[in-house]
């Protein structure tokens, strides 16, 4: 999706020179008219529909980290339920591609071999990313284990390169090595970074899982382009909605094997029953656990289309530390200056990645 061009002035201020072109005020000034100007461009209709796509994105996945936490916090032990319940919700997606079948009147893209390959594929490793997630979840506090996960970013840069092929760039490659700095400070600071009842090979077991989980999800996102690019050969909204789902119902036929086999499933009764807010308190957070997680696919989903995939990265970065925040002030996440220093540089990272990605996106 092309960006909104930049607004020019060609008129020049003979007199009144106390006012310079490049003062605050000016670039204020041309900032008002560049947004007004987009405003007018689209309708009131899509402006609301980007507004709920990004506070779907900027709230529900925060929440979904948090209740991932909460639930092991107070009596939860189970990893499968975890990784089951952030793939449970995918029937979601479905209601909302069903009518738009019918309101942009297209039919499903029809299946192949390879293209079913690829869904199985993709949802088996799915699978597997939750899985280590809820590992993550499990021995590391929210605020830490969502500082840890933004490492996806760097395996995406790499696995892009090496599989699709993606141009990187200077701020690619100097974020890389900023969010890797961010991560071994948090590595260093392992003693005031734990719970209490969280033991230091627990708690190595937690980050070494966030890692592996965020290069997983950084080979899902690469592979998942390769699929729009030689198999699919576009991308739309239900394109990639229709990707989603099927990547979701494979992931969750593939979780809810582990978790009946593991006989987590048949133990979901007892510890409800054992759970520190009582059974309603447990069924409510698998119930919101599952429905948080895919309003944030969704809303991502949304704003890619919508905005772009660099709008899309913006507010990745901004719901790290969102959910960092959080963490402390909900769950009374510890805080120490290590971590406070981790954040901060993880978000210059951040910054540098999405301003690598915009210069891509002009280029090409």
């Amino acid at each position: 999706m092309t960006s909104l061009p930049l607004l020019q002035t060609v008129e020049s201020m003979e007199a009144e020179p106390s006012i310079p072109s490049d003062s605050l005020w000016a670039q204020i000034s041309k900032f008002t008219i560049m947004v007004t100007e987009a405003y007018k461009r689209k309708p009131i209709h899509y402006w609301i529909l980007l507004v709920l796509s990004i506070m779907a994105m900027l709230v529900a996945f925060p929440a979904s980290s948090i209740l991932s936490r909460v639930y092991y916090a107070n009596g939860g032990q189970s990893k499968w339920i975890i990784s089951w319940v952030a793939v449970a919700g995918w029937p979601l997606i479905a209601i909302i591609l069903l009518p738009a079948y019918f309101i942009s009147k297209t039919f499903p893209t029809p299946l192949n071999l390879k293209l079913s390959l690829s869904y199985i594929i993709l949802g088996f490793l799915s699978a597997a990313d939750n899985l280590m997630y809820a590992y993550a979840y499990a021995y590391l506090p929210a605020s830490t284990a969502s500082l840890v996960a933004s490492s996806s970013l760097v395996f995406s840069a790499l696995f892009g390169y090496f599989l699709v092929k993606n141009k990187v760039n200077a701020s690619i490659i100097n974020a890389v090595f900023v969010i890797t700095a961010g991560l071994t400070i948090i590595a260093l600071d392992s003693s005031s970074d734990r719970y209490g009842n969280i033991s230091d090979s627990e708690y190595i077991m937690g980050f070494v899982w966030d890692v592996l989980g965020s290069a997983l999800h950084g080979l899902i996102f690469a592979l998942s382009e390769l699929v729009f690019v030689r198999l699919l050969g576009r991308r739309s909204f239900i394109v990639v909605l229709e990707q989603q789902i099927m990547v979701s119902l494979f992931a969750f036929l593939f979780t809810t094997v582990g978790v009946i086999v593991s006989g987590d499933f048949q133990g979901m009764a007892h510890e409800a029953s054992t759970f520190k807010g009582g059974r309603a308190a447990y069924y409510l957070l698998v119930i919101w656990g599952a429905i948080t997680f895919q309003l944030g696919v969704l809303g991502g989903t949304a704003v890619i289309f919508l905005g772009s995939t660099v709008l899309a990265g913006v507010l990745n970065a901004i719901r790290t530390p969102i959910t960092s925040i959080a963490a402390v002030i909900l769950l009374n996440d510890p805080m120490s200056g290590f971590k406070i220093l981790s954040l901060v540089i993880t978000f210059w990272g951040l910054g540098s990645y999405i301003y690598g990605s915009s210069m891509g996106e002009k280029s090409s």
